[in-house]
């Protein structure tokens, strides 16, 4: 399975999804022109991924700001880890956060309350 690896641009996070590391990674900020055509390869992707995942995988949110839409589409993400979770496999969601940033915080504990996947809430101190 090919990795993706997206650069980051000033509207889309950079983005890494290693299928044979068994690592996933979402960084930097999410207000894309069209949010679903932005994460649609990222949930086909993990639909494959689903498939044969690795005993673990380890996953990366490290958002500064998202919007409405983006909210959304990263909830689809979660939904097919949840899945994979599910399925027997182990899946841990690193939500990072900075140590000022409430608003981050609350919607990595929203996320949490949604999907029943072990988060850890990561301060980032700076």
């Amino acid at each position: 399975m090919d990795p993706i690896k997206i650069e980051g641009t000033p509207k889309t996070p950079t983005v890494n999804f290693n299928a044979e590391k068994g690592n996933i990674e979402i960084k930097g900020r999410s207000i894309p022109e069209n949010s679903i055509e932005f994460y649609k390869p990222l949930v086909d992707w993990l639909e494959e991924y689903m498939n044969n995942p690795k005993e673990l995988t380890e996953v990366d949110i490290q958002l500064e700001y998202f919007n409405t839409s983006s909210s959304k589409c990263i909830l689809d993400v979660f939904k097919k880890l949840e899945a994979i979770y599910k399925g027997g496999n182990e899946v841990v969601i690193n939500w990072h956060y900075e140590e000022d940033d409430e608003d981050m915080l609350e919607a990595g504990e929203d996320y949490q309350s949604i999907i029943k996947i072990p988060f850890k809430m990561m301060e980032i101190e700076e």
